[in-house]
């Protein structure tokens, strides 16, 4: 089942729960991927585009909440973070420390890293193989604690 018809379902239940909150995260949600529908010209949206438009709306929201937070405008940053937490639902499992360590490790194996020189190298297999079970940031900082 696609996203886009998830996503359709849970804005229903929201509308009929009045939950204000996740209604206008999902719509937003529902609205990047028919934006990356007209994009592609009606072509279908793969899994991990879909995955790439949860991750960016969450970075989004965490980027707003440290700001609103920073400015005391805690009611703005409550919002943020609820909506984050509604669109995180529909992410896969994220990846424990212990996992990605694990992931990381046999990642930098398989490309023969030996030291920070190669962060690009273990960057780029990794965004591919641990896309949505991940953030960039968490992925960045194992790779180059492992590295150094």
């Amino acid at each position: 089942m696609s996203l886009e018809i998830i996503i359709s379902d849970a804005i229903k239940d929201a509308m009929r729960a009045k939950d204000k909150v996740a209604l206008d995260a999902l719509r937003a949600v529902k609205s990047q991927i028919l934006l990356l529908k007209t994009e592609a010209k009606g072509a279908e949206v793969s899994q991990e585009q879909e995955i790439a438009i949860l991750q960016r709306m969450i970075k989004q929201r965490k980027d707003s909440y440290d700001q609103f937070t920073a400015q005391n405008r805690s009611d703005l940053a409550e919002v943020e973070e609820a909506q984050s937490r509604v669109i995180e639902k529909f992410l896969p499992k994220q990846m424990t420390s212990e996992e990605l360590e694990t992931a990381m490790r046999s990642i930098i194996a398989e490309t023969g890293a030996s030291s920070a020189k190669d962060l690009g190298k273990v960057m780029g297999m990794a965004g591919k193989t641990l896309a949505g079970k991940s953030d960039g940031k968490s992925i960045s900082e194992m790779a180059k604690k492992l590295l150094s």
